[in-house]
């Protein structure tokens, strides 16, 4: 029995002063692997700039590792090589010269892209005409519109008339949409007042042929015809007649609204 226990003691203490093995080597870093390959891809950045090719796809992205060399919106490319380093995908277009594939499609998509940016023009472009069609329609109607109210100046005021000899407010009006765009606005300031979009009333915002009110916004006691220029046409009084006078803060509009 003491010839083991002085045998474990020995064991023991070897054990505490004998040199641990510690493998001399540290396990090899995963290496990002190259792949050849042999394809186009079309540089897709932004239209009017370009993206540059770094020296290395390792290196940190900054001056040291700049070719120089860039590359514009939409130009077609050869790649060479293809490596995924730190979660992206590098392309080899020659040696020494490395574009981020983010910045790339395929032939296929790209021709996709620039058919459907095409579509995108020919209908903004269509939009476009239309509008410039409408907005010279408008034009003409309401120059029409001015141009006969314009016409009746001087005509007498008789309440109830409604043309073609005189006129008392609403009745010019109705007789001026009448017969320059056959177009029925109803007979009274009452309900003319109910009709069409209300706008601001300002020089900034009116335009040749809005209706203006005065008095109640919903039961108004007067219209008149915007002719442009501050100006405005309609049957005043017994005594004016039809005129045309300048909008003033002393007999400001309380309503107005577009029918064109």
């Amino acid at each position: 029995m003491k010839f083991k226990s002085l045998l474990v003691k020995v064991l023991m203490a070897l054990a505490l002063v004998a040199p641990v093995a510690v493998s001399s080597q540290a396990p090899a870093a995963q290496a990002a692997k190259v792949k050849a390959v042999n394809k186009q891809v079309v540089v897709n950045y932004v239209s009017g700039y370009s993206v540059k090719a770094w020296k290395n796809y390792k290196v940190k992205l900054g001056a040291a590792n700049d070719t120089g060399i860039s590359f514009k919106h939409g130009t077609t490319l050869t790649v060479v090589g293809e490596v995924k380093y730190k979660k992206q995908t590098w392309y080899k277009i020659a040696d020494n010269e490395w574009i981020l594939a983010s910045y790339t499609l395929s032939p296929k998509a790209w021709a996709k892209k620039a058919a459907a940016a095409k579509r995108a023009a020919a209908k903004a472009a269509k939009k476009a005409a239309a509008a410039k069609k409408l907005s010279k329609s408008k034009k003409t109607k309401q120059n029409k519109v001015v141009a006969l109210a314009k016409a009746q100046v001087g005509k007498p005021y008789v309440w109830g008339a409604t043309g073609p000899y005189s006129f008392d407010c609403s009745g010019l009006t109705s007789y001026v949409y009448s017969h320059a765009l056959g177009k029925y606005i109803t007979r009274t300031t009452y309900t003319q007042v109910h009709q069409g979009k209300t706008v601001a009333v300002s020089t900034a915002t009116l335009k040749k042929g809005d209706l203006l009110f005065w008095g109640s916004k919903s039961s108004p006691y007067h219209v008149g015809i915007y002719v442009g220029g501050g100006k405005f046409v309609h049957a005043a009084t017994p005594s004016q007649g039809v005129i045309k006078q300048s909008l003033s803060y002393y007999f400001w509009p309380s309503t107005a609204k577009r029918l064109i």
